[in-house]
């Protein structure tokens, strides 16, 4: 095929990283490695900047793991097709396998690798493949199988910043708050909106990370500056790098007894 075709490679070793960008230059010159990231965050904040045509996953990674961009992306609607990179064994590549998803071994191994690109080849004129039954399988089994927890924390969002989409982890999040259909995200230097209901995000959330203090509020504790009562005895929170203070629902003020 002479079309030519764009990819980001996701794997956080390096060696191997090197090794499977070279082996596709051989096995399919056409291809455009437009970017390469070592974890998750970086895997997701490529695909919103290159939006290629494929990616190549690894599983095992830092910040999110290969599963969860793969999820993150499924509920996005899908953008590329993914090629997931594991050492896993046979119970993972036949979940692979009944979801009609690619993969690849490690070591890699280039009769396995033309395999895939073919495959691949075959189904660039077709939609993405739904991810979400394999998905499923492979983040519910039982711990002992090596493979991810059934629910890992919500660790980055997509919010509107304008006309502009930006991508979050969790960790610049200072407090989300409930406006009308929306969800506000406040980070130290910037607002934006989310359309995720906050009763959803406090479910998903680290519940050891972001605090429910409002039916409207949830905050990150590592934000909080302190505590104090106004002179109607209302509890209010300060924050460290906001200037704004946050109201603490009576039901919630048991939370900072010894603040």
């Amino acid at each position: 095929m002479g079309k030519s075709c764009s990819a980001v490679v996701a794997e956080d070793e390096e060696t191997l990283r090197q090794e499977l960008i070279e082996a596709l230059g051989q096995v399919w010159p056409e291809l455009c490695i437009v970017a390469e990231a070592a974890d998750g965050i970086a895997a997701l904040r490529m695909v919103a900047e290159h939006q290629p045509d494929v990616l190549f996953l690894d599983i095992q990674m830092p910040g999110a793991t290969g599963l969860e961009v793969a999820r993150q992306l499924s509920a996005a609607g899908g953008r590329g097709h993914i090629v997931f990179v594991t050492a896993y064994d046979q119970y993972a590549i036949d979940a692979f396998e009944a979801g009609a998803v690619d993969y690849l071994l490690k070591p890699l191994s280039m009769p396995r690798l033309f395999t895939t690109i073919s495959r691949l080849k075959a189904r660039l004129q077709e939609a993405p493949a739904d991810l979400g039954d394999v998905l499923d399988k492979l983040t519910q089994e039982p711990r002992g199988a090596g493979l991810a927890p059934a629910r890992a924390p919500l660790r980055w969002i997509n919010a509107s910043v304008g006309q502009t989409l930006r991508l979050l982890t969790v960790d610049e999040v200072l407090y989300f708050q409930a406006d009308t259909k929306y969800t506000r995200v406040v980070t130290r230097d910037a607002e934006a909106l989310i359309r995720k209901p906050l009763k959803e995000l406090a479910e998903e959330l680290d519940a050891q990370q972001f605090w429910q203090i409002h039916r409207s509020t949830l905050v990150n504790v590592a934000a909080i500056a302190g505590a104090s009562r106004d002179f109607r005895g209302r509890l209010n929170l300060k924050l460290k790098e906001r200037s704004e203070s946050l109201l603490v629902a009576e039901s919630y003020t048991h939370l900072f007894k010894q603040m």
